[in-house]
């Protein structure tokens, strides 16, 4: 599935083309490698996302093409949450 489209799915980000642009600014790393938005995402890989001051790590436990909203948070599971002032990428 790619990549966008799983943000989106999974509701980590609310649209898919605010998924689209998080992931062309770099923002986005899937297994320690920065992501594009057409990356594919399959189940065991660990998704890094910045969202302005707050990193968000998450491994994928499945992938599925549409969600309700109560089962969205299935498709992931939440391994660190971080705040953060400095720049740069995972592994800071």
């Amino acid at each position: 599935m790619r990549l966008d489209k799983f943000l989106k799915v999974s509701r980590l980000i609310k649209r898919r083309t605010v998924a689209k642009d998080v992931s062309e600014q770099g923002r986005v790393w899937i297994n320690g490698r920065e992501a594009k938005p057409s990356s594919t995402v399959k189940a065991g890989d660990e998704l890094t996302i910045q969202f302005g001051q707050k990193t968000v790590t998450v491994r994928v436990e499945r992938t599925a093409e549409t969600t309700r909203k109560d089962e969205a948070s299935e498709l992931y599971t939440l391994l660190k949450e971080e705040n953060r002032k400095a720049e740069g990428g995972p592994g800071w």
